[in-house]
């Protein structure tokens, strides 16, 4: 077989397949693995007739396939395994149609979330997952990973939003999952099935997703803390006097210090804690909110409060928070982020928990999350080369410790091959089995992103 003319014949100008073209595709966000593996090539489909062209030719061939976007995923979900084909979705990134009326859009998967919601607030619209790299993370992989981010806890995750997948399968037929309509419940939710499955049960190639109204305004609220336990605890006292913050962060000492050397913004360095709060709504209505959150953050212990007044102070204050990862790689070669959840009644125990092992393994970590869905992220500043087998250490004994107190090891980053040796720890052995067997049955040659997540 001649594998670069057959798959000429389906992209003839959109196909690398020298060394040099597709070395960079070997990497992710992710820390680099022992053995860096090359796809045999990476093709840029234009349409969903292109990908299932591909996708038979590889299951008639037993070639695996590796879907990609962005490439900005952190537990390695899109890293090529040995005979596979890159399949790279930069050509499939339009806009196909908003529905006002119908509070819908239909897109390709490589929509950038970012561009999504730029042409959605011209219309007053708004699609809520709200990953921290929205400025380049797409929908696919937001499906792919059922991606969150800071606004979960209000307004829920990628699955809350999506309708109707249109979805290659291994064996390359196309099928859709459910119909473009706000309800239905005719038949089997197979649309649920594929968000979250990280490419391993088909590709997605198209998706219809659930629009609402922007909000008319949105303010931020920053609280000062000089203990993580006085901070978590407001976190719940918030929630029971019957707010429901679109957003509810936590970021600890070292987080905001590494912050405000990073962008110098105002953040108060000697803190132990903060709590970044963004209530939305109408403007009367989050103005009369926010005079009370302030009472109760003052109650709960609240060394210093600063609101944002306007959009400008707002987008201000998330410059700030999204630059996190960014101002850690000034420290050391290297950045992990890690994505684990737990109950709000736990989250002091896991931040003392990631504080622990940190200074055991004299690994510098950087925690924040948020903290209304119990999702915490320790972000790992570190040197791969030099700290990896502590930082391996930190790792499992971190996830198990997660795992021990009934939590789970992600909220919105996925499994991919960093967390697979953890995963039947975290799922319940009759649930595991149904899960191969669900993959077994769409994927019997495990041509589809193989080896990930189970």
């Amino acid at each position: 077989m001649d594998f670069v003319n057959e798959l000429k014949k389906i992209c003839p100008d959109n196909l690398l397949y020298k060394k040099e073209d597709v070395f960079v595709y070997a990497y992710d966000t992710s820390q680099n693995p022992d053995n860096i593996v090359l796809p045999k090539a990476v093709v840029f489909p234009k349409n969903t007739v292109e990908v299932s062209k591909i996708v038979k030719f590889a299951y008639e061939n037993n070639i695996s396939i590796i879907p990609r976007a962005a490439g900005t995923n952190h537990c390695g979900a899109t890293r090529p395994s040995e005979n596979s084909i890159v399949v790279h979705f930069s050509k499939m990134n339009k806009i196909i149609k908003i529905d006002k009326e119908n509070l819908i859009a239909i897109v390709e998967p490589n929509v950038v979330i970012g561009n999504l919601n730029k042409e959605l607030d011209k219309l007053n619209l708004f699609f809520p997952p709200d990953p921290s790299n929205l400025a380049v993370s797409t929908i696919g992989g937001a499906i792919a990973l059922c991606a969150g981010g800071p606004r979960t806890f209000k307004y829920g995750n990628t699955k809350d939003y999506v309708i109707n997948l249109e979805v290659v399968l291994a064996d390359g037929s196309i099928i859709e999952t459910s119909k473009n309509l706000a309800k239905n419940v005719t038949g089997y939710n197979i649309t649920s099935l594929f968000v979250g499955s990280e490419g391993t049960l088909g590709l997605i190639t198209k998706a219809t997703l659930r629009l609402i109204p922007k909000p008319q305004t949105r303010l931020l609220t920053m609280a000062y803390f000089d203990s993580l336990v006085e901070a978590a605890k407001c976190v719940n006292e918030i929630i029971n006097q019957g707010f429901v913050p679109s957003t509810l962060d936590l970021l600890d000492k070292y987080t905001i210090q590494t912050i405000e050397k990073f962008i110098s913004c105002g953040l108060l360095v000697d803190k132990e804690a903060m709590l970044l709060i963004e209530l939305d709504g109408f403007k009367q209505s989050v103005l009369y909110e926010l005079e009370i959150l302030k009472e109760i953050l003052e109650k709960c212990g609240a060394k210093n409060i600063v609101q944002a007044k306007n959009d400008e102070e707002n987008e201000n204050i998330w410059r700030a928070r999204r630059s996190a990862f960014s101002a850690l790689t000034q420290i050391k070669p290297s950045v992990v982020t890690e994505d684990i959840v737990v109950a709000r009644n736990r989250i002091v125990d896991i931040i003392k928990k990631i504080q622990e092992l940190s200074k055991k393994y004299n690994i510098i970590t950087a925690t924040m999350g948020h903290a209304g869905d119990g999702n915490i992220h320790p972000n790992f500043a570190l040197d791969l080369e030099k700290d990896k087998d502590n930082f391996q250490k930190l790792k499992d004994e971190l996830f198990y410790y997660a795992l021990s107190i009934d939590g789970t090891l992600s909220g919105e980053h996925g499994v991919g091959t960093h967390k697979k040796k953890y995963i039947k720890e975290a799922i319940e052995k009759n649930a595991y089995m149904v899960m191969k067997q669900i993959k077994k049955l769409l994927d019997e040659k495990n041509i589809l992103n193989p080896n990930k997540t189970l």
